[in-house]
C-alpha cells in the first residue's frame, strides 16, 4: 500500500531567484554585465566590505575572553544603544526623553517581520498599508502574508526624471484615517518647510502610523545625520513610529544580516509596554538573535578611532559612486546621446535611475547583454573603468535604435525575464 505524503499537494515555487539574475547566469556571452546588485561592489566585482570591519572581525575571532552564551530575546543592549545613537544622534530629543528603544532583529527583513506581527495584533482599527519609496520594496509581501491590504507607490517620476515631492504629498492626502504608512528611501524627495508642515498636519489629523525603512544609513549622502534627517522631523513633532534599521549594507556584513526594530513612543511608559509585547513576539520568531554582526558593529560605533575609519570608508564609497555618475553623464554627452542626463547626478547614493524606457532596457539586455531592471535603476558601484565605455556606448545605441516609433522585432521576446 503506497504511503500518502503530507506534502503531496505542495507545489514547487518558481523564481526563488530573481529571473533577471537567473537569465544573467545562464547567458554564455563572455562580456555580460549585471548592474542590478543590491549591495555595493568593488572594482573587482566583489561585494564591498569596509576595511575596518575586516580588522574588527579578525580581532573578535582571536579574542579568547568572549562569551558565546545566547543573547537575551531583546538582543545585545550595547548594540541597541549604539545603533539608536547612530540613527538619532546622542543628544536626540527622543533619547533624552527616554521614549525611544529597540529590539535586536535578524536579517534585513527581521524588523519588518516583527513590526508587522505587532501591528496585526495591536493596530486593529485598520489593516491597510501604503508603501511609498523611490523603488520597489519587498516589505509589501510581508504585510500581505499577514492579511494586510497593501498599496505601493513610487516617488520617482519617469517623465520628469526626478523624485517628485507632490507624489508623496498626494499619497498621504488620499490615505484613509488610521492606516499604516511605510516610508522607504525618499532622501532625494526634497520638501520645503511648508510642505513638511503640511505632511505632519495630515499625518496627525488622520492618525496615520509611520513605519520607516533605513536600509543603509551613510550610503546616500555619506552624511550619517543627513541620511536620517526625515526622522528628526517626526521626532520633533512628537509623532510615534516604527523604524527598520538595517546595518548590513553600510558595514558590508551581508552574511551577518543584523538590524533593529526601532520604536519611538509618546512616553517611556508606553515604550516599555510596546517593547514587552515585541519581545514576546520575538520569542516565537527567533528567540535569540545572533551576536557576531552585532559585536562587530558595536565595537566600531563605540570606538572613536574605528568609527572615524568607518565614516571615511562610507565617504569613499559614495564619492566613488557620484564620480562614476559624473563620468557616465559626460560620456553620454560626448557621444551626443539624445536627451538630458543631469538626473543621473541629481540622485544620491550608489544606485540611480537611468531614465530609460522599457524598449531601451530590453535592447540593453537582449542585444548588449547588460542586465538592468525594467525601471532602469542600476547600481553605479558595478560600473568601473573596464566597462564604463561599453555601458555608455550601449545606452547611446539603445536610445538611437528605439527613438521615435521604432521598436524591437516582436518575434524575439524576452521570454521568462522579468526586468
Amino acid at each position: 500500500m503506497p504511503t500518502l505524503s503530507v506534502f503531496m499537494d505542495v507545489p514547487l515555487v518558481h523564481k526563488l531567484e530573481g529571473s533577471l539574475l537567473k537569465a544573467y547566469k545562464q547567458d554564455d556571452y563572455p562580456k555580460k554585465m549585471f548592474l542590478a546588485y543590491k549591495v555595493c561592489m568593488t572594482n573587482e566585482g566583489h561585494p564591498w566590505v569596509s576595511l575596518v570591519v575586516q580588522k574588527v572581525r579578525l580581532q573578535i575571532s582571536q579574542d579568547p575572553s568572549l562569551n558565546y552564551e545566547y543573547l537575551p530575546t531583546m538582543g545585545m543592549k550595547s548594540f541597541i544603544q549604539a545603533s539608536l545613537e547612530l540613527l538619532f544622534g546622542k543628544h536626540s530629543q527622543a533619547i533624552v526623553e527616554n521614549r525611544v528603544g529597540g529590539v535586536h532583529t535578524v536579517g534585513d527583513s527581521g524588523a519588518f517581520q516583527l513590526g508587522v506581527q505587532f501591528l496585526r495584533a495591536w493596530h486593529k482599527d485598520s489593516h491597510i498599508v501604503y508603501i511609498i519609496s523611490s523603488q520597489k520594496e519587498l516589505h509589501g509581501l510581508i504585510f500581505q502574508d499577514t492579511g494586510f491590504t497593501v498599496y505601493e507607490y513610487s516617488i520617482w517620476d519617469p517623465k520628469k526624471l526626478c523624485m517628485d515631492p507632490d507624489k508623496l504629498l498626494n499619497v498621504v492626502e488620499q490615505i484613509p484615517h488610521g492606516c499604516i504608512l511605510v516610508i522607504g528611501n525618499i532622501i532625494d524627495c526634497k520638501l520645503t518647510p511648508s510642505e513638511w508642515a503640511k505632511l505632519m498636519s495630515v499625518i496627525k489629523s488622520k492618525q496615520i502610523f509611520p513605519f520607516f525603512d533605513i536600509p543603509c544609513q551613510g550610503l546616500y549622502t555619506s552624511d550619517l545625520e543627513e541620511d536620517t534627517r526625515i526622522l528628526q522631523y517626526f521626532v520633533s513633532q512628537g509623532i510615534e513610529f516604527f523604524c527598520s534599521q538595517s546595518l548590513s549594507k553600510n558595514f558590508g556584513i551581508y552574511d551577518e544580516g543584523v538590524g533593529i526594530l526601532v520604536v519611538v513612543a509618546v512616553n517611556n511608559q508606553q515604550l516599555l509596554c510596546v517593547l514587552s509585547q515585541l519581545m514576546r513576539l520575538a520569542q516565537a520568531l527567533w528567540l535569540n538573535p545572533p551576536n557576531t554582526g552585532a559585536r562587530i558593529i558595536t565595537s566600531i560605533l563605540c570606538n572613536p578611532a574605528l568609527l572615524g575609519e568607518w565614516k571615511q570608508s562610507l565617504t569613499a564609497v559614495v564619492e566613488k559612486a557620484m564620480l562614476t555618475k559624473e563620468k557616465v553623464k559626460e560620456k553620454l554627452r560626448l557621444l551626443g546621446t539624445p536627451g538630458s542626463w543631469g538626473h543621473i547626478t541629481e540622485q544620491s547614493g550608489t544606485h540611480g535611475y537611468l531614465g530609460l524606457n522599457f524598449q531601451q532596457v530590453e535592447y540593453l539586455v537582449r542585444k548588449k547583454h547588460i542586465y538592468i531592471p525594467r525601471n532602469s535603476q542600476i547600481n553605479f558601484s558595478c560600473v568601473n573603468a573596464n566597462n564604463i565605455d561599453y555601458i555608455a556606448e550601449s545606452i547611446n545605441e539603445a536610445i538611437l535604435f528605439t527613438e521615435g516609433s521604432e521598436c524591437l522585432p516582436k518575434n524575439k521576446p524576452l521570454i521568462g525575464i522579468k526586468l
